[in-house]
């Protein structure tokens, strides 16, 4: 089966950096990203962007990187091949914090990884984390990503979505990070019945979601008042976030592991985040009604 060149998908993923970063400054009206080239000892390198103190966004990034070289022996035990064989694996990864806190969290990652031995596949997600869970917005963004997928093969959707709902979860705080969206990991032509040509077209139409389904949220959430309560609930549920991202995130552990950047891999993590011991909302209050969503399995599509 012939392999879609890496120079290809390489160049694409620049160009969906360089898009998304012109939409992002265009939404935010104020804020303009910063980029930081950097090179990796062993191979390869990356170009990081980041955001901050915007109208919207009140810290997020936009990384494209390309991670390349010989694998250790901890990186082949992880994905089960050879450590002899190099590697080559390059992505772009989106993490936005907003200013308010009617706004949601939002992040997206898109990639390819190939060895030596001509093995390679896609993986990637997109997931949303409002800090106050609006069940009709929740189901907008949903249909973004039912869309992005059913346009490649029936029933990817609801497959992805529960894989999801599965990875983005806090299993110490029982709870999901958020309402979810889509996750797929080690996509493979051979293993999903599709030509190298047709899974590449999913990944593009998952990367190309990302501004309609965040402009959606933006537009919806801006200008929603909010005061001190917002504000405190907004610092826990990122220390939630932060959580996840330390703890259970594969993406975060395989970047330091691979010695990849370590402030371009952490720029995930909130501006600020709160930890207060044994917080209980108060009976039927918004934050418990948000809390009371935060679990899996939610057909958010049909509520």
């Amino acid at each position: 089966m012939k392999q879609i060149k890496s120079s290809e998908i390489i160049a694409w993923f620049k160009g969906l950096q360089n898009d998304i970063c012109r939409d992002l400054e265009l939404i935010d009206g104020k804020a303009k990203f910063r980029e930081d080239l950097w090179e990796r000892p062993g191979g390869g390198g990356g170009r990081t962007r980041v955001i901050k103190d915007g109208n919207i966004i009140v810290k997020g990034g936009v990384n494209f990187s390309l991670v390349e070289g010989t694998l250790s022996d901890q990186m082949a035990k992880a994905l089960k091949v050879e450590a002899a064989e190099t590697f080559k694996a390059t992505g772009v990864s989106i993490v936005l914090h907003p200013q308010s806190p009617m706004v949601p969290i939002i992040h997206m990652n898109v990639r390819y990884f190939e060895l030596s031995n001509g093995e390679f596949w896609f993986g990637g997600g997109i997931d949303l984390t409002p800090h106050y869970v609006d069940k009709a917005a929740a189901s907008d963004f949903h249909q973004h990503l039912f869309e992005a997928c059913e346009n490649t093969k029936i029933g990817y959707y609801e497959r992805f979505k529960e894989w999801a709902d599965h990875y983005f979860f806090i299993p110490h705080r029982e709870e999901t990070r958020g309402i979810g969206g889509i996750f797929f990991d080690r996509l493979k032509p051979e293993t999903e019945g599709l030509n190298p040509d047709q899974l590449w077209h999913f990944v593009q139409d998952v990367g190309e979601s990302f501004i309609p389904a965040y402009k959606e949220q933006v537009e919806k959430f801006k200008d929603v008042p909010f005061g001190e309560n917002e504000l405190n609930w907004q610092k826990l549920r990122r220390g939630r976030y932060a959580e996840f991202n330390l703890v259970w995130d594969r993406g975060t552990k395989f970047g330091l592991e691979s010695n990849g950047r370590t402030e371009s891999i952490l720029m995930s993590l909130p501006p600020q985040a709160n930890w207060e011991y044994d917080y209980q909302p108060k009976a039927g209050s918004k934050e418990e009604e948000t809390l009371s969503l935060l679990k899996k399995g939610i057909d958010w599509l049909n509520l």
